[in-house]
């Protein structure tokens, strides 16, 4: 009861994206052909929230997160077969361009001037055409929707809808949330209109009266930032938004020691089917999976095999693991390599290659019960 009295406040206090309907709109559509086809529909959440300090924003706090884990994860539920609803941060990666953009190379650096046509360079050739190939099949297929949010409220109100809107596919769909979501916010109450004023002088302008202090303010020449929790809307999804539905989230931490505590106290607490818990420095790497199906089962890429990774650190990796020998999962080491850590003729492997076919296996399996139970009843 307190759970659904926080999230009729939340909804009730905080006005919906002005773009809602057409993302409705277009949801209802696609989810519904979908249905109708009996295929199995995910929805990937992906990148940052952002928390707005004003109405007219010019200031928020915001996370590190690019989508990588959202995107990347996409290309391979739909190499799957799944149809993927991608909700992801504006201007985040998308799939599939993503093998071309946050990078530090220049999309441009891919093609050259030939008689005066653009053509991409002999040496992209294979692997941009491949990649295309993919792209040009999800979309003839129209096995992949792109919605966008911005701010928390966003995609709070994005993620009901669409749960509200997946619900009738029963155990067919998947909820993969690995958006990076804020866990506090300014409620609308409580924020003020305009750009916040780092001049003494014009702290008084343009202040409405209020029954509450703005939750962002200066008090002198400091910044004040007073936020509230987000209400915990993850039961929701179990209890009410779409109780038959496959939810996969994610536990981030960057202490190893408190890792699977977190992941197996989120599994308790949100009662969700998979917790996947990761280490900022090694999430690249390795991943653990807390399941009631499963119990803890680590998930990891051969050292051979690794991504390069600007923040990843090659010690840290089974530093989480209490159970793991390093000589067991590490022995690949002394291969011959070409200095970068990836053997000749062994292509990078990226992680979540490895994570959604673990995720299809239980998928079925949890489908196979649903249909077991309804069976018997």
């Amino acid at each position: 009861m307190a759970a659904q009295q926080a999230e009729n406040d939340y909804f009730a206090n905080e006005p919906p994206p002005r773009d809602l309907p057409a993302n409705t709109t277009l949801a209802r559509a696609f989810i519904g052909r979908h249905a109708a086809g009996g295929r199995r529909v995910v929805l990937v959440t992906s990148g940052g929230t952002t928390v707005p300090l004003e109405t007219q924003t010019v200031r928020y706090i915001d996370n590190f997160s690019a989508g990588t884990r959202g995107a990347t994860s996409a290309e391979y539920f739909l190499a799957h077969g799944y149809a993927v609803v991608f909700l992801h941060r504006q201007f985040s990666l998308l799939p599939y361009s993503r093998h071309y953009s946050h990078n530090t190379r220049s999309f441009l650096d891919y093609m050259r001037e030939e008689r005066g046509r653009v053509v991409v360079d002999a040496q992209h050739q294979a692997e941009m055409l491949r990649v295309l190939r993919e792209y040009a099949a999800a979309k003839r297929d129209d096995r992949l929707l792109i919605l966008s949010y911005v701010t928390i409220t966003e995609y709070l109100w994005n993620l009901r809808e669409v749960a509200k809107l997946m619900r009738p596919l029963g155990p067919s769909a998947i909820f993969y949330l690995a958006a990076a979501v804020s866990d506090f916010f300014v409620p609308q109450d409580r924020m003020v209109e305009h750009k916040i004023q780092s001049n003494e002088e014009f702290l008084a302008l343009g202040r409405a009266p209020s029954a509450k202090p703005p939750a962002a303010r200066t008090e002198g020449k400091s910044l004040i930032i007073d936020l509230e929790p987000v209400p915990k809307f993850l039961k929701q999804l179990v209890d009410g938004w779409a109780p038959d539905a496959m939810i996969v989230s994610f536990k981030l931490e960057t202490d190893p020691a408190l890792l699977v505590k977190k992941a197996q106290y989120a599994l308790n607490k949100y009662a969700h089917h998979l917790v996947i818990g990761n280490l900022l420095h090694t999430r690249k790497w390795e991943v653990v999976f807390v399941s009631e199906l499963d119990g803890e089962k680590w998930i990891r890429v051969p050292r051979s095999r690794r991504t390069k990774s600007f923040s990843g650190v090659q010690s840290l990796v089974g530093s989480a693991d209490h159970a793991a020998k390093m000589d067991s999962f590490e022995a690949d080491e002394s291969l011959t390599t070409d200095g970068s850590g990836v053997p000749h003729g062994e292509p990078a492997l990226e992680i979540e290659s490895v994570i959604i076919p673990e995720i299809e296996a239980m998928h079925t399996k949890l489908i196979g019960q649903a249909q077991a139970r309804a069976a018997k009843s």
